[in-house]
């Protein structure tokens, strides 16, 4: 379980381009939930799987993981525990070392490992069987370098990576986003079936509120660095679009008019 108690972050403090980011956040995020996170450009979603990852460290609050407060730990320390899948596909690969290479880094998370990138034969059997449930022939390319394959490619390839030694918690920053509409459909039918297959802990920013609905089962709105709303199970499986941008409204008022169309 981890948990985010009354955290707070601000950029450029004390300066005249003071923003706050995150007002008192609090999260608690429960063994296998699977929570989408929408809101409008400069919501906080960002910042708050970086406070998570350890890339920020909050201004004020904590953040635990179980029973272990992690608020001061290193994002490198943090890693053994959480993995992360960016936006840009060109991020959590190297492109120099082949498929095989990556995966095999990939395998050792959390683990000592020395300065050699050697694959041993013994893991090319399990990197095949992992890479076949992709469906995109990557089980036949285990040479190839990474830096030859296709955003969608590569961004499949990370999401394997990521949860190759199953992490405490997996985050996904807007994975979809830099993709093409129907790379994007198979990314999310993978994310789906690999969370889904492990039970994993996965908090998911997405600017679209169809993958928010259609994936998870509980959805949470930012605005302003303040959660405005939570739902989960049936409830939130009641939704539809319209649902939320009402909600929106409700919480917003005026504001909405200009947060619509970011929302859409």
């Amino acid at each position: 379980m981890i948990t985010l108690e009354q955290v707070t972050k601000y950029f450029h403090r004390g300066s005249i381009n003071e923003v706050l980011a995150l007002e008192a956040v609090d999260l608690a995020v429960a063994p296998g939930d699977f929570i989408t996170i929408i809101g409008s450009n400069g919501a906080g979603k960002s910042t708050l799987l970086n406070c998570v990852a350890g890339s920020f460290t909050p201004d004020k609050g904590r953040i635990m993981l179980d029973d272990q407060e992690i608020t001061a730990w290193p994002e490198h320390r943090r890693a053994c525990h959480i993995s992360r899948v960016f936006q840009d596909p060109l991020l959590g690969t190297c492109a120099r070392l082949t498929i095989a290479q990556n995966l095999a880094l990939a395998h050792k998370r959390g683990a000592r490992r020395g300065l050699g990138v050697g694959v041993k034969k013994r893991d090319r059997a399990f990197f095949r069987e992992q890479l076949e449930a992709v469906g995109l022939g990557l089980e036949r390319r285990l040479g190839d370098k990474v830096g030859l394959l296709s955003g969608g490619q590569r961004q499949a390839l990370t999401m394997i990576m990521a949860t190759m030694v199953e992490p405490a918690v997996l985050l996904l920053d807007e994975h979809t986003a830099a993709l093409d509409p129907k790379t994007a459909r198979q990314i999310l039918d993978l994310t789906r079936s690999i969370v889904e297959a492990h039970q994993l802990t996965t908090l998911m920013v997405t600017h679209n509120m169809r993958h928010a609905l259609a994936l998870g089962n509980r959805l949470i709105m930012l605005h302003m660095g303040r959660i405005i709303l939570d739902v989960a199970g049936p409830e939130k499986a009641a939704l539809n679009q319209g649902d939320l941008l009402a909600r929106f409204y409700d919480a917003q008022g005026e504001a909405f008019a200009s947060d619509r169309m970011l929302l859409a």
